[in-house]
C-alpha cells in the first residue's frame, strides 16, 4: 500500500507522460497511460486494503477483516477522511461482536468522520442505537434510530429497525 501523496504523484506523472505520448503520435500508449493515471486517482479515493477488508467481512470472517485493517499503518497519512470513517466503521462491526464499549467508540468516530454512502451511515447509526439500547440509554437510541430511518431511503434496514423498536418498547 502506497501513501496517498505517492498515489497522487504517480497519477500526475502518468498523466503527463500520457499527454507526451499523444504529442509524439503514440496514441495507444497515451491512452494506456491515461487509464493508468485514472487508476491511481481511483486508488486515492478508494483504498485497496479497505476494499479487501470489506470482501473478508462479506464472508463473516471477522479475524481476516481485522488482519487486513491492521495492515494499514499511520491512518491519517495513508487514508483520506471518508476512508478513515470506513476504517472505524469496520472496526466497529468487528468489535460489536466482542466489546460494546470499543464498538461504541469506533461507531461514534465513523459517524463523526463521515461515510460515503447513506445506507452505511444509517447502518452505523442503527448499530450505535442498538449499543445504546443495551446500555439502557433509550433517549439517545431513539434519536439515532430516527436519524437512521431518514438515511435509509431504500428500506434495506427496516427489518432490523423494527426489531430495535420492539426492544425499546420492552424497556
Amino acid at each position: 500500500m502506497f501513501p496517498k501523496f505517492i498515489k497522487l504523484i504517480f497519477a500526475i506523472f502518468s498523466f503527463g507522460y500520457g499527454i507526451y505520448q499523444f504529442i509524439d503520435d503514440y496514441i495507444g500508449n497515451g491512452i494506456m497511460m491515461l487509464i493508468i493515471s485514472s487508476m491511481f486517482v481511483l486508488l486515492y479515493f478508494k483504498n485497496e486494503i479497505i476494499f479487501l477488508a470489506f470482501l473478508r467481512l462479506r464472508k463473516q470472517d471477522f479475524e481476516g477483516t481485522q488482519k487486513w485493517l491492521l495492515r494499514i499503518k499511520n491512518i491519517e497519512a495513508n487514508l483520506v477522511r471518508k476512508q478513515q470513517g470506513y476504517y472505524n466503521y469496520l472496526f466497529g462491526i468487528i468489535h460489536s461482536q466482542k466489546n460494546l464499549t470499543q464498538a461504541e467508540k469506533y461507531f461514534k468516530t465513523a459517524i463523526k468522520l463521515g461515510l460515503s454512502m447513506n445506507h452505511d451511515l444509517a447502518m452505523a447509526k442503527m448499530s450505535l442505537a442498538g449499543i445504546y439500547l443495551q446500555k439502557r440509554r433509550k433517549r439517545e437510541a431513539q434519536h439515532l434510530l430516527s436519524e437512521a430511518k431518514k438515511l435509509d431511503k431504500h428500506g434495506m434496514l427496516t427489518g432490523q429497525m423494527k426489531i430495535i423498536q420492539q426492544q425499546m418498547k420492552k424497556i
